[in-house]
Order: C-alpha cells, then structure tokens, then sequence
C-alpha cells in the first residue's frame, strides 16, 4: 500500500484476508514512486495507491517496457 492509502482500507483489506504490507511497515514510505515500484516487483508484489503521479509513471514504465510487479490504482 502507498503511503497515501488510508489506513482503514488496508484495514478492511486485511479483515477479508488480503495479505497487505504499507509502505510504512515496511520501511519504503520515503521512496521515490519509481523506487518503490521496482521494490515491490522485487518482493513480488503488486502497489496499490490512489496518487494519480504514481498511475502516470507506471503507465510511462509500460510504454518503456519497463517490467514490474503491477498496479493497482483506487480514485480517491
């Protein structure tokens, strides 16, 4: 989960049994955007986020045929 997720989503995620990890437990709340994409493709997971920048700039690593783990935009 980005940073600007808000904590009742990941919340309700988990009561469903979505394993989730934020970037602040993990320790990746102050990547840059394109950091944290390759460092959730190196865990094998998917972003999810609601910052339409982050959206942008996966879709620019699309075009490039930059590889990554994928994902998921939620519009605030």
């Amino acid at each position: 989960m980005d940073v600007h997720v808000p904590l009742p989503i990941t919340e309700q995620l988990r009561r469903r049994g979505v394993d989730v990890l934020t970037t602040q437990e993990d320790g990746s709340d102050e990547m840059e955007d394109d950091d944290l994409l390759a460092h959730a493709g190196d865990l094998g997971r998917i972003v999810f986020t609601q910052d339409i920048r982050f959206k942008a700039m996966a879709e620019d690593w699309q075009r490039q045929g930059r590889s990554f783990a994928g994902l998921i935009f939620g519009h605030q």
